[in-house]
């Protein structure tokens, strides 16, 4: 096979991994565990393959020797990795846990027989003064192997709380600043030099004493760790730090003499500057975080920013360089390959740069949306012009070796220099209307807006107050201005949540983030002014302001506009309600028909209740996605649900099952989880996180039952009424097998208008629109669950409320076994062994299940025995065959 050829099929892998990441970042809404899909699609992927090809042509062409085995034994690991790689991948994904071992094992086995192989390469070779780099690929293997070792560990053994978080803070210390860091710190010792055209020098990185700085570093990073000093661990990092600021010096000192003026220059460049911010904030996170739970949860925070900043940037740029050279031709095709990579190269750089550091600041979740599809989208771009420079390669060595053009096709052509100004204006732009489609999105976010003119004459005067939004409050609620007086409000946020200020006049401050502050003019004060914050249920809470016209007429108030009948808000919403409706305002509920069948397309939700899986760790990913959802015929409102339906995903396990989460918010309101089928302090995983951001959720069930999960976001009345519930089985140890096994969650609507969301002020009645068992007034009257005569079936029934209680009985049928809370109440009869029950009944939260038998064929139906609210919706039927 000639050299050729070989760098050509061993490059197919790292594009391939490339175009995967990109499909994740396409889909990611519609994927499990996608954050975590999309970061190891591309370090464990994409950069660990490039990693081995060009560690090992690195040291060939150092040592000036040829590895034992040669690229057979490089492509023998190649493949395992890519073996292992995809089993790591598709068993997280499938939560098959000895399928995620196994890639682990060969992942880390394969790292330490690179390290091995590049070992016995080094020795005996000919002395060098760039030699040494090659042990910075030696013990960036180890380091792998390392990595891989606690993440498999992380994934199986069950460890749970902060062992976890140590054990992920090491993690991401090994796999990133080790495997990721030292094989770019020993390449760019040479390749640096060689992309600006100056001339090869010594550099500290292949000095003595370097290498064993960033080994010291890794080391006391483990060690503080494993022995609980998160201390230690920044000291490590500072001595990492030590390292990578000598060796930045040398990048440094080079740039300035030999500046970049192509991709591959600036690109890497960029990516060792995002490097060594990145590393600093790891220092930073760990030594300042008040525990290992927030430091894991703040560096599972700064990954992406390295995934992107650093290593997706030092991957493209290396192989805008490198690609032309494999592909070879003689310096004229290589040119004409390197000109088709270089495309748009200033344009490249400074979005994807300045896109990633305006994505890190508090600004609206649909201008961060926006931001990330331009910086992916421009990142995405060097896959099409490696195929454009492929094709222009492949057709100048043609032409050379005295091939004809293919038909239809052009030689290539000369592209013009970059005009730097032009670029850095196209790019600017481009930022600029990412930002610009965001806050037409999301208008608050752009935090301007001009109130209403005042009736009155202005006194020239300004009033200034401050008020701080805490506790869901603001503080103070009530402020006085005289009238004609200019109002000014420094408004800040400190609280926990995003909040904003709206004002009667139409003065809409924008979404003020936690810990932010802004200035909000509220223009001149003609009359008494109401204020709230406009934030879906923060009104429900309590928060209003009330602005006080000192000597305005009596009865004069700002505070509504009339809209003929129903009140309008400046925001364009109405009433009080914590999404603008009011128990006055247009509802759904005003055209409710319950004897409406739904058309013959619709399908009930599935209430089959599967078993519980083998494997003991169940990972998945809890998205929260606003989704406008029919809740009875001809009649929809947009829900907050946790991945797209109402109620939730059901999960399943037994005692001792770990369950890991990862939980994203992308509504566009604060939110959060609360699973009551674990016991662990609430205060990281159920707090509340911003549109946008992540966590981990980790918990062991340590007690059997049908437990309830919900937002636990203030007010949770509002939030578990617009969705945002379900149910989490664990089952007790001993449990009967039955023939069929059914899941059926209860919950309240408090119908907005159509299309609209829950009613703030229906919910505070206690007085339900609907009710209904998953999801769907009458669902199972339309659409029946099915048994058959004689058949033992168990329903698993869940009272998610947020208000009412459930009494679930089934009409024709009595249960011979109903387990409440975590107890038998009867069981096969009871003592007696002819005892029955007829209704489990369950308060809001609680949850159990009931066994019974049909005795014959027929029509059985189910409902809530609180007649009123069966009536409402929660009913249904069971139909029996032979």
């Amino acid at each position: 096979m000639s050299r050729r050829l070989w760098h050509i099929l061993t490059g197919i892998l790292v594009p391939v991994w490339l175009i995967l990441t990109l499909v994740v970042v396409l889909f990611h809404r519609f994927l499990p565990v996608a954050p975590w899909l999309m970061v190891h699609l591309l370090l464990l992927g994409a950069v660990s393959s490039a990693i081995l090809i060009w560690s090992q042509h690195f040291a060939d062409t150092l040592l000036r020797r040829q590895a034992f085995g040669g690229r057979v034994s490089l492509g023998a690991r190649l493949g395992a990795h890519t073996v292992g790689a995809i089993l790591v991948v598709t068993g997280i994904v499938g939560e098959w846990w000895p399928v995620v071992v196994a890639g682990g094992i060969l992942v880390g086995a394969n790292a330490l027989a690179h390290s091995a192989s590049l070992f016995v390469q080094s020795r005996g070779a000919l002395p060098g003064r760039f030699a040494p780099l090659v042990r910075y690929y030696i013990a960036a293997g180890i380091m792998l192997a390392v990595g891989v070792t606690l993440g498999v560990l992380m994934a199986r053994s069950g460890v749970d709380g902060e062992p976890f978080e140590r054990l992920f803070v090491a993690h991401i210390g090994f796999n990133l600043l080790g495997w990721v860091g030292l094989t770019v710190i020993g390449t760019v010792a040479l390749l640096w030099p060689t992309v600006l055209h100056a001339r090869v020098q010594t550099t500290r990185a292949s000095a003595r004493g370097t290498l064993p700085l960033f080994i010291a570093g890794l080391a006391l990073l483990g060690l503080g760790s494993l022995v609980d000093l998160r201390l230690l661990v920044a000291v490590g990092v500072g001595v990492y730090l030590v390292g990578l600021g000598l060796v930045l010096a040398d990048v440094l000192r080079l740039g300035r003499a030999s500046p970049a003026v192509t991709f591959a220059g600036w690109s890497l460049g960029a990516a060792l500057a995002w490097f060594f911010v990145c590393v600093l904030g790891f220092g930073l996170l760990v030594t300042f975080a008040p525990d290992w739970s927030a430091a894991a949860d703040r560096l599972e925070q700064l990954v992406p920013v390295f995934s992107v900043g650093f290593a997706a940037q030092i991957l493209l740029g290396a192989l805008s360089y490198l690609l032309p050279v494999v592909l070879g031709g003689g310096p004229r095709v290589s040119k004409a390959t390197a000109t088709e990579l270089d495309r748009g190269a200033l344009f490249r750089v400074i979005v994807v740069n300045v896109g990633l550091i305006l994505y890190q600041l508090p600004i609206a979740s649909l201008v961060k949306v926006a931001l990330s599809l331009l910086v992916v989208g421009t990142l995405s771009a060097f896959l099409v012009l490696m195929v454009r420079g492929m094709r222009v390669n492949r057709r100048l060595r043609r032409a050379a070796d005295g091939v004809p053009p293919a038909s239809g096709t052009a030689p290539a052509a000369a592209v013009a220099p970059p005009h730097r100004t032009g670029a850095i204006l196209t790019a600017a732009g481009a930022l600029l209307l990412a930002v610009t489609v965001g806050i037409a999105l999301d208008p608050a976010a752009l935090g301007l807006a001009g109130g209403a003119a005042a009736s009155v004459p202005p006194t020239g005067h300004t009033t200034t107050v401050d008020i701080v939004m805490k506790d869901s409050r603001f503080v103070p609620d009530t402020v006085r201005v005289p009238v004609g007086d200019e109002l000014v409000i420094n408004l800040t946020n400190a609280d926990d949540m995003a909040h904003n200020l709206v004002l009667a006049t139409g003065v809409v401050s924008g979404t003020v983030a936690p810990g932010a502050s802004t200035a909000v003019s509220g223009g001149v004060v003609g009359a008494n002014i109401d204020g709230w914050c406009a934030i879906a249920g923060h009104k429900l809470l309590g928060m209003v302001l009330d602005v006080v016209a000192v000597g305005a007429a009596p009865d004069a108030d700002a505070g509504q506009v009339s809209t003929g009948g129903a009140t309008e808000e400046p925001d364009g919403s109405t009433g009080h309600g914590s999404t603008g409706q009011s128990t006055g305002s247009p509802s759904a509920a005003d055209d409710l028909d319950l004897m409406k069948e739904p058309p013959a397309s619709f399908a009930a939700r599935d209430a089959v209740l599967p078993p519980a899986s083998p494997e003991a760790v169940h990972t998945l990913t809890m998205r929260v996605i606003n989704k406008e959802i029919e809740v009875s015929p001809g009649v929809t409102q947009t829900l907050w649900t946790y991945n797209g339906t109402a109620p939730g995903p059901t999960l399943r396990g037994r005692v001792g099952d770990v369950f890991d989460l990862t939980f994203v918010n992308d509504g566009t309101i604060a939110h959060s989880i609360d699973f009551h089928a674990g016991a662990l302090a609430p205060d990281k995983p159920m707090r509340s996180i911003e549109p946008g951001e992540s966590l981990s959720y980790r918990f062991t069930a340590t007690r059997s039952g049908a437990w309830l999960y919900h937002c636990g976001t203030m007010p949770m009345s509002m939030h578990i009424a617009n969705g945002m519930f379900g149910a989490v089985i664990i089952d007790p140890a001993g449990l009967d097998p039955v023939d069929r096994e059914y899941v059926l969650v209860q919950s309240e609507f408090y119908l907005g208008p159509n299309g609209g969301e829950a009613d703030g002020d229906r919910i505070k009645t206690q007085t339900p629109d609907l009710m209904v068992f998953n999801g769907y007034a009458n669902q199972y009257a339309a659409r029946p669950l099915r048994a058959r005569a004689g058949e033992k079936v168990r329903v698993w029934v869940v009272d998610a409320g947020p208000n009412v209680g459930s009494a679930f009985h089934v009409v024709g049928a009595q249960f011979d076994s109903v387990f409440k809370e975590g107890e038998y109440q009867l069981r096969d009869g009871g003592s007696t062994g002819t005892g029955g029950a007829q209704v489990l009944d369950l308060a809001p939260a609680q949850g159990g299940f009931v066994e019974l038998t049909f005795p014959e064929v027929g029509h059985y139906p189910f409902v809530s025995h609180v007649m009123s609210d069966a009536e409402k919706g929660a009913r249904g039927i069971f139909s029996v065959g032979p």
